[in-house]
Parts: C-alpha cells; sequence; structure tokens
C-alpha cells in the first residue's frame, strides 16, 4: 500500500476553515479534526515573526498523486509556505484494517489496492484506531488480548465524512477517540484482527483500524522483554 498516505496539516485555528473549504472544493474528506496549541519556544516564534496561538490538527486519507495535487494547491492558494501559515506532510500507511474502511478512506481518489508495503527495516508498527468516545478501553481490550504492551488515547471530532454511512453503516459526525499502539510489525495483524473483531464498525465502538510504519522507536525494550 505504498501509495497510500496519512496527511496531516497543522495550522492556527484562524485558517482552518480555509484549509476545509480547499479540501472540500478537491473531494477530499478530513476524516478528523483535533485542537492544540503551538510549544514553539519564543526565540523560533521571534525568528519566523509568529506569536504562540491555538492550533487545529487536520487528519486524511489520500493517495500519492492527490497528495502532489494538494501540495500544489497548498502552496498556490493557501501560500503555505508562508511562515505561520501552517505544515502539511504525510506517513506511508502500510495497512488498512477491512475492505470496506478502505474504500471508504480512499473514496473519490481512485485506489486500486496492491501489496501490503513493508518498510525495509523496520521492526515496528503504529497502530492507529478511530473509535467512538468512552470506549478507549474496549479497544485496548481487544488489543492487549492479542499481544499489545500498551496504548495512548487522544480526543478528536469527526466532522461529517458523508460516505461514512454509506461504506461502514455509521455516522461519523461526533467525538471520537484516537488510540495509538506501537507494536511489533509481527504481531500487527493479529491485534488488528482482533480490534475489528471486537470493536471494529459492527460494534457499538464502530473502530476502524489502520497502521503506519515505525523506523525507530526507544523504550519499548523492557516492556516487549517482559511481554515475551
Amino acid at each position: 500500500m505504498s501509495n497510500v498516505y496519512m496527511m496531516a496539516t497543522i495550522t492556527d485555528r484562524k485558517y482552518a476553515p480555509d484549509f476545509l473549504d480547499f479540501y472540500k472544493e478537491n473531494q477530499i474528506e478530513v476524516s478528523f479534526v483535533a485542537l492544540g496549541r503551538g510549544t514553539a519556544n519564543s526565540e523560533i516564534l521571534d525568528c519566523f515573526g509568529l506569536e504562540s496561538a491555538e492550533k487545529t490538527m487536520m487528519l486524511s486519507i489520500v493517495t500519492e498523486e492527490v497528495w502532489k495535487k494538494l501540495k500544489r494547491g497548498m502552496e498556490r492558494e493557501l501560500k503555505i509556505d508562508v511562515p505561520g501559515t501552517g505544515i502539511s506532510f504525510t506517513v506511508p500507511l502500510s495497512s488498512i484494517g477491512g475492505k470496506r474502511e478502505l474504500l471508504f478512506l480512499t473514496e473519490n481518489q481512485n485506489f486500486e489496492k496492491g501489496e501490503e508495503t513493508v518498510l525495509k527495516g523496520t521492526t515496528h508498527e503504529l497502530l492507529v484506531v478511530i473509535a467512538n468516545q468512552g470506549y478507549s478501553d474496549v479497544v485496548m481490550e481487544a488489543a492487549r488480548g492479542a499481544g499489545a504492551a500498551g496504548g495512548t488515547s487522544l480526543h478528536a471530532k469527526g466532522i461529517g465524512m458523508k460516505g461514512a454511512e454509506k461504506f461502514l453503516g455509521v455516522s461519523l459526525v461526533s467525538d471520537k477517540e484516537i488510540v495509538l499502539i506501537v507494536t511489533k510489525t509481527e504481531q500487527k495483524n493479529e491485534i488488528m484482527k482482533a480490534v475489528m473483531k471486537k470493536a471494529g464498525v459492527d460494534t457499538k465502538v464502530q473502530a476502524i483500524v489502520f497502521s503506519l510504519p515505525v523506523t525507530g522507536t526507544a523504550g519499548l525494550r523492557l516492556i516487549e522483554d517482559c511481554g515475551e
């Protein structure tokens, strides 16, 4: 799945409507929005003439061709290269749990599924689980039952993905939890299967799960040694 990416866009909240309108014009669904705050130190802010500000992070799934088009548009129309406007970056996906979920996340992008991506030298993967609010414990119980050591839960909001009900039979216009789990590559498939079975879109949790390759880790050795 080397030509499918998670695209993250981080911008000042005052610019977020412009980015959302831009994505809508390009028929790209922004899957989730999370709110945050910039943390750059004063020297960095002074260098770029910036002020500390509240931020908006938008997440989408895009193909390689769509990313190239969006990048050109953000540079030309949104002036993203101007300091203080924002940043956007992509991370390659290695797999998405479920055919329905794959079709939903790549709607309008003419994507044809290929082989899973395995980056050379990677021993771990980041599982991203998007679930209804209040069910992170259910997600983690399923993941731990398949060998996961632990995870981190973040709050986000679905913003009205119209295709969700058509593809998945669920509504994503509500508060969500994003659960992040770092695991060994060889354990990934079993954990994803367990989450899909016990917390997937056919359950009250209505979770979607996909994975991203991790190129390096620190702090996991003792945890993983204890689990063996």
